[in-house]
């Protein structure tokens, strides 16, 4: 079976499952409203790791103030109707979501942004284990991703984030409606590309083991 569907089909249609993430329906108000927050950063951040260098490039310039951010120390394994609740919001409610790498490179989050039309600012870099070698496979990691074109920001360091957002800034609202129109329009052929796919691979494994 081709790993690279087997591991990205929980990631993305498992979030109610496992998350207790809502499907989210697209709004008008989702769509065309100006949104107050520039980004937002909801998660753990651990002790050297390129989370904290995050935090610190957010306060330099400022933009922390410009941000929905809330960061803590302990990982929680189940998010509380509180905590979950706010999460939404900021994704609601900023025009794009950080997703710095964590224990994996692909996160839950990604995929969450996308359902509110955030647009992901994912952190472009290979994290230990062994999900695929950037020498060999030039587009590793995320690699399925950007095989089908996500409408995502990536980079390679924190540092690259203020000129990122500076950029942002000098959006209008128009731009930005278009934006995320353009980015629930990928994310929904996505799931289903993606859906379409691993059936595909369920069905040959499963010819292929009946011959066997």
């Amino acid at each position: 079976m081709n790993k690279t569907y087997f591991l990205a089909y929980p990631a993305v249609f498992q979030l109610s499952r496992y998350r207790n993430f809502p499907v989210v329906e697209a709004s008008w108000s989702m769509l065309h409203n100006e949104r107050p927050y520039l980004c937002n950063f909801l998660g753990t951040v651990y002790e050297n790791s390129s989370r904290q260098a995050l935090m610190n490039i957010l306060k330099q310039d400022g933009n922390d103030k410009l941000c929905w951010v809330s960061a803590r120390e302990q990982w929680q394994p189940q998010e509380t109707n509180e905590s979950l609740k706010n999460y939404q919001d900021a994704l609601l409610q900023s025009d794009l979501t950080l997703c710095p790498v964590g224990v994996n490179t692909e996160c839950y989050r990604i995929y969450e942004a996308c359902s509110y039309g955030s647009i992901p600012v994912v952190e472009d870099v290979m994290t230990a284990g062994s999900c695929g070698n950037a020498s060999v496979y030039p587009n590793a990691p995320l690699q399925l991703l950007k095989s089908m074109d996500a409408p995502f920001i990536f980079i390679k360091n924190w540092n690259e984030l203020p000129a990122v957002l500076e950029k942002e800034k000098t959006l209008i609202l128009q731009e930005k409606v278009q934006r995320r129109k353009m980015l629930l329009h990928w994310y929904q052929h996505f799931k289903t590309e993606l859906k379409m796919r691993f059936t595909n691979v369920l069905e040959s494994s499963f010819l292929m083991n009946n011959k066997g």
